[in-house]
């Protein structure tokens, strides 16, 4: 009886081990249905939970408040942006599929939360990975190359923005 268990405890462990691997494979290579499914599950799951404190000050996330490019409704979104000189950069693990990077880039203007603070920006331009890594912190470089993140969204900080109430949906 203990011999079975352990056999089925070791074939799990093994499943997991494998879908573990077939994952960062997937997101290293960019696999269409892996960034399309993992992008669907934090739509659902993962952002409502980061919303709750991204934004604030000490919170990991900060939040991209944006306007849907074809529903013209207010958008907010759970980002990592590390702050430079003149704006953030801000990592883009997914490539350039997801809504709110579209809608920002389309509108040339968004507000970035960060630390508490609300900041006007614009001028977004997608970038190469390499042209940001110096804005991001040694600790977080590390995940930048695990999953292999190509690119980057830079936007120039054009002011503090005024506090607004937040919209409660999130793309």
């Amino acid at each position: 009886m203990i011999k079975g268990t352990a056999k089925g405890i070791g074939a799990l462990l093994l499943i997991l081990a494998a879908i573990g691997v077939a994952f960062m494979v997937g997101m290293r290579m960019k696999y269409p249905p892996l960034l399309t499914a993992v992008r669907k599950m934090n739509r659902a799951v993962m952002n409502p939970q980061a919303m709750k404190t991204a934004g604030q000050p000490g919170a990991y996330a900060g939040v991209v408040r944006h306007v849907g490019r074809k529903s013209g409704r207010p958008y907010e979104t759970p980002i990592g942006p590390f702050p430079t000189d003149y704006g953030f950069d801000i990592a883009l693990p997914y490539g350039s599929s997801p809504d709110w990077l579209k809608n920002v880039v389309a509108a040339g203007s968004a507000v970035i939360v960060h630390e508490g603070v609300a900041y006007s920006i614009d001028q977004p331009e997608v970038i190469a990975a390499a042209d940001a890594m110096d804005n991001v912190p040694p600790s977080e470089q590390r995940n930048i190359r695990v999953f292999a993140v190509d690119n980057f969204l830079r936007v120039r900080r054009v002011g503090l923005h005024e506090p607004a109430e937040s919209p409660t949906d999130s793309e």
